[in-house]
């Protein structure tokens, strides 16, 4: 993973803006529906030629493909996974969603927003048999778009994400193991061979996590100390489909699952930063811009950031379409160089632009607010 050495660096957490024809076609490939797959590929590559153009030229360090040719977490992933089942959704209560904790006190604004309460529904994929992976060939042509989006041009770093055991079994019914830990690792097991893919094609690995924070709405039953014996299994799945993949190879991301609304009751991350700081990565990417987590930058200056792991608070946000003031950019990396050090910070996202502000131009306008907020505490850090 690339280091600052003499400036800050930047990168960005995964999705960026898909075009609309692109988008129909990924919709048509993954519900089933007849796609011309020949002009699919060749338009996904085209999109990410473009958008690694536009991450350069924005000032992005750390550049990926977009994850332009997929539309879900949910999707992308249960077509590599085997032993799983689709079906409609099986009688008895609805799970809490992602926003559990926040519904309870705000259902009316969830129900505004379009008729989601934040109960969801539930899942309608359901493993019923041993977990493989079986995903090789749809890996192998991320890997081979991206590379091909790549020609001709040369970034600081390239990436790929992947998500993670306790990311999937949010959506992922467990009717065949017997207990957590049997599933989770399993789980584990087939990523593994995602993860390797992804490192052994030359990129860096992030490992989107957003589950390891927002879970905990969907568990309101749950005391805190609950929620972290809740959650340390799951890094310790983590950990293992990682495996023996160096941690210079890995970056870590997560966030409180990056829905618009209260998120009131998410848990802090003082309460969380000891489990993310065991998973075996060597950069952690935190969600920190939003008005329920900024002001949490003051935790590291009571955890100390081990040696040789590199920080990237998220310093522009998905949350609004306002485009953050350079300076204020600025003022949020030095603040947390002024604790962690200024070789050991990367400006980041608090979780994907692309797909989650009103336009393609306001992405790549944040992308270039933060390389300039980034120029501008270089000079004030370094003298330069």
């Amino acid at each position: 993973m690339i280091r600052s050495t003499d400036r800050i660096l930047t990168m960005h957490a995964g999705t960026l803006p898909r075009p609309d024809d692109l988008r129909a076609m990924v919709v048509a490939k993954e519900t089933g529906q007849p796609y011309d797959e020949a002009q699919f590929t060749k338009r996904v590559q085209a999109v990410i030629k473009e958008n690694v153009r536009l991450q350069i030229e924005s000032g992005i360090d750390s550049v990926n493909d977009g994850e332009v040719s997929k539309l879900t977490f949910t999707s992308y992933i249960s077509d590599r996974i085997g032993g799983i089942e689709k079906r409609k959704p099986s009688d008895g209560p609805a799970p809490f969603g992602i926003n559990g904790r926040d519904t309870k006190e705000f259902n009316e604004y969830f129900i505004n927003k379009g008729g989601f309460t934040g109960l969801g529904a539930n899942p309608s994929y359901f493993v019923t048999g041993p977990v493989t992976y079986t995903g090789q060939a749809a890996i192998q042509a991320d890997i081979d778009n991206f590379k091909a989006g790549l020609e001709g041009s040369t970034p600081e770093e390239t990436f790929l994400p992947a998500i993670t055991p306790g990311t999937m079994e949010h959506w992922l019914a467990n009717e065949h193991y017997k207990t957590d830990e049997e599933y989770l690792f399993a789980l584990a097991d087939a990523l593994h061979v995602e993860y390797k893919s992804i490192v052994d094609a030359g990129f860096l690995l992030q490992i989107d996590d957003p589950d390891l924070p927002d879970a905990w709405q969907m568990h309101p039953e749950m005391t805190v100390k609950d929620y972290q014996k809740f959650a340390d299994l799951r890094v310790d799945a983590l950990n293992h489909a990682i495996g023996d993949i160096p941690e210079e190879k890995i970056r870590f991301h997560t966030c409180w699952g990056s829905y618009k609304g209260p998120h009131k009751y998410d848990v802090p991350l003082r309460d969380m930063v000891d489990l993310i700081l065991k998973v075996k990565a060597v950069g952690y990417s935190i969600e920190a811009s939003n008005p329920m987590h900024e002001h949490e930058w003051t935790v590291w200056k009571d955890v100390k950031l081990p040696d040789g792991k590199v920080l990237i608070p998220g310093v522009i946000g998905h949350a609004s379409d306002f485009i953050e003031h350079p300076e204020l950019v600025a003022q949020r990396l030095v603040r947390y160089a002024n604790i962690v050090g200024k070789e050991n910070i990367m400006a980041g996202t608090d979780c994907g632009i692309g797909s989650r502000v009103g336009h393609a131009k306001i992405c790549w306008a944040k992308f270039e607010a933060m390389a300039e907020g980034a120029r501008i505490a270089t000079k004030e850090l370094w003298g330069k």
